[in-house]
């Protein structure tokens, strides 16, 4: 046995960290280790470790792995000396330069610059090291400068930029477009929160209902709040919009740097509005409760000067405190009650809510259409396992670990596709004529009078968007009105109440 041959002269390490753009532009990292080689051997060093870094940015690689490797080979003496190209291929933040300069320093170890002809073992070299890591620094702000303006540039045009595409989209020839297995449930979500106001609730249904993020997680409030907050739900996607400021902080952009262009929409913009201005309300500092009115439209009507009417003790009158403006609470009620029978019973408006009401059973049978493909799914995930077991391919600890979690969501699926299926049958069924809505809304109108008024309020707040008084003329404003099944069943609900009372 020969016996081990010791390296002669001065032991060294090569670091060879070449950007994708250099060697696009053919530095290659074979081109920079044989540069540094030729170099130690010219001095009659030996190169005894190569550090490869390729392709890694220089913003920040002390945390490397090869980084890490190199450091503690000069801690336990293994190397001498570091050769590299020039300071911009070492690092390019000021700060690491130094932090490396100090460590090869207290360890007696040099750095060792080919191209600027740096060593920092002399004062010279050092001072000379640290004003040219300013300038590596410096030449890095500049071409993060240089990438932010085309970014903002792009960003104005409307052209799109790199980066995940919403929650409902994808890209395709950098294009954003609907994707069909997530735009639905996109489409829900806007839907439970106008009805339970919460996103925590929101998140909940979904997941109990099967439903996954992207990556397969379960959904949280925050995730449904990013997701209703977008505006490319409504058609508008916008860019360049935040910037990192930290790990998971973000921080937004001036206004003026944003971009947007038009997307297919997935929920119209009236949906998109209402559940944004809840989800605005909710987060403005609480106010004190007031007192719910005990008359008819207290709250509601509002003079035509802006301010609010109320009925003080001593009159049976609605009025405004401001401008003196006065209507009998009798009078009111009169006009509102005949403009009941225009509301309910307006041709034109029936039919949009027959309209809508085919709407909603389209989209109901889409989802089921979607919730059946999705179980489809996960039981062939869960066959594909069950065989890999079976096989011997698959321990039982793995098979475990994947199959368990596929039954859990199979089980969800299962129970909320009833419930789907259960909805669009009801809603098949329950299809009802113009003429069976007309008759339902003649019977609420011509009971009118004999509902408590409690349920007369219901209603009203229910329908009633605002009610302005002016000098000659009074101005009520209805709410879109319900689908035309949820119309009937509250009127009939309304009816039986009073029937029974």
């Amino acid at each position: 046995m020969k016996p081990e041959q010791v390296p002669q002269g001065k032991r060294v390490a090569v670091w060879i960290r070449v950007s994708t753009e250099d060697q696009a532009q053919g530095e290659s990292p074979e081109h920079h280790e044989h540069r540094a080689r030729s170099y130690a051997v010219a001095r009659g060093w030996t190169v005894i470790e190569v550090y490869d870094l390729a392709g890694v940015s220089g913003k920040s690689v002390m945390e490397h792995p090869e980084a890490k490797r190199m450091l503690n080979d000069i801690k336990r003496g293994h190397i001498t000396g570091l050769i590299f190209s020039k300071l911009a291929r070492l690092a390019r933040n000021t700060r690491e330069l130094l932090d490396f300069s100090d460590i090869f320093r207290s360890y007696s170890a040099d750095l060792i610059s080919v191209h600027e002809s740096i060593d920092t073992s002399t004062p010279s070299g050092r001072l000379f090291y640290t004003m040219i890591a300013a300038m590596a620094e410096w030449e890095r702000e500049e071409i993060t400068d240089r990438i932010k303006a085309s970014v903002v540039t792009r960003a104005k045009l409307g052209k799109p930029l790199n980066g995940a595409a919403p929650y409902g989209y994808k890209w395709i020839d950098s294009k954003l477009t609907v994707e069909p297995s997530e735009s639905p449930v996109r489409k829900l979500a806007y839907e439970l929160f106008t009805q339970h106001r919460r996103k925590g609730s929101v998140a909940r249904l979904l997941n109990e209902a099967g439903h996954r993020t992207r990556s397969g997680k379960e959904w949280s409030d925050m995730a449904i709040g990013r997701i209703l907050r977008c505006p490319s739900a409504k058609g508008l996607y916008r860019l360049n919009v935040r910037k990192a400021v930290g790990p998971w902080k973000y921080e937004v952009k001036p206004e003026s740097e944003w971009g947007t262009f038009a997307v297919d929409p997935i929920v119209s913009e009236d949906l998109w509005d209402q559940v944004n201005g809840a989800m605005e309300e909710q987060v403005k500092p609480e106010k004190k409760v007031a007192r719910k009115g005990v008359q008819l439209f207290a709250g509601i009507v509002s003079c035509h000067c802006g301010t609010k009417m109320y009925v003080p003790m001593s009159t049976p009158k609605y009025v405004c405190f401001k401008c003196r403006n006065k209507i009998p609470m009798q009078d009111l009620d009169g006009i509102f009650y005949d403009e009941l029978k225009a509301y309910f019973i307006a041709p034109e408006r029936i039919a949009a809510q027959l309209t809508s009401a085919r709407t909603k059973l389209g989209e109901k049978q889409e989802m089921l259409e979607l919730q059946n493909g999705e179980v489809k799914r996960i039981k062939d995930e869960m066959a594909k396992t069950h065989r890999l077991y079976l096989d011997g391919k698959l321990p039982f600890e793995q098979f475990s670990e994947f199959f368990d979690p596929l039954q859990e969501r199979l089980k969800q699926l299962q129970v909320n596709l009833a419930s789907l299926q259960g909805e669009v049958d009801g809603l098949r069924m329950s299809s009802l004529s113009a003429e069976e809505v007309v008759a339902e809304a003649e019977q609420l109108y011509s009971r009118w009078g004999e509902l408590e008024r409690e349920e007369k309020r219901r209603i009203v707040e229910a329908i009633c968007e605002k009610i302005v008084v002016g000098k000659d003329e009074i101005d009520i404003t209805f709410c879109a009105s319900p689908f035309s099944e949820e119309l009937t069943t509250n009127q009939q609900q309304l009816l039986l109440t009073s029937a029974a009372t």
